[in-house]
């Protein structure tokens, strides 16, 4: 089945993943310490879901290449580790080494872990999936995104202000096991 993210540059799907996966996703990530994690793809459970035939078509209808995937991140928003998320749009990319290639940069450091930011080209062939182990909401720091904005380029912080005046948001709600897809270059922000 296809889902639309274009033209507003999201879309929530249900039901990806049913209970004995988020069981067992929660269970290799163990408890965390902060905000969350770093380095993912490391940990087999989460290599072999984001290798998935089950995600591969999922992703396969938004991408102009085979997808594969660059990087899994853990958020674990809780009255014991919560925070406020700007406006921002995913400019970044996980690399194993530093290399000085056109149109690359400028470079930073996660974790340890080098950072670029690629050509604009390349952000925009790019889909995020950010699959849910719990249900999210206006009360739990749901993601809130500015529909279409993905198709505005990278933005400045000026930019970035006249899109929030300009429309209103949308609240991406999910319930535990959803998938929410949407383009790196969606300006989106999250509640405590």
């Amino acid at each position: 089945m296809h889902h639309a993210v274009e033209p507003d540059g999201f879309v929530v799907v249900s039901g990806v993943l049913g209970i004995t996966e988020r069981e067992e996703l929660s269970d290799a990530l163990g408890s965390v310490s902060g905000a969350g994690r770093r380095g993912l793809l490391a940990l087999p459970l989460v290599a072999e879901l984001a290798r998935s035939t089950h995600l591969h078509h999922l992703v396969r209808p938004h991408v102009a290449h085979e997808p594969f995937p660059v990087r899994a991140i853990f958020f674990d928003k809780s009255l014991a580790s919560n925070w406020l998320v700007p406006w921002h749009q995913d400019l970044t990319l996980v690399v194993r080494a530093y290399a000085e290639v056109s149109g690359f940069g400028p470079w930073s450091m996660k974790d340890g872990v080098p950072h670029v930011q690629p050509p604009i080209e390349l952000l925009e062939q790019m889909l995020t999936v950010r699959l849910h182990l719990d249900d999210a909401d206006e009360t739990n720091g749901a993601l809130r995104v500015l529909p279409g904005t993905h198709r505005l380029g990278r933005l400045s912080p000026a930019q970035v202000q006249e899109q929030r005046v300009r429309q209103a948001d949308a609240l991406c709600t999910a319930a535990a096991g959803d998938a929410l897809l949407m383009r790196p270059l969606l300006l989106h922000a999250s509640g405590r």
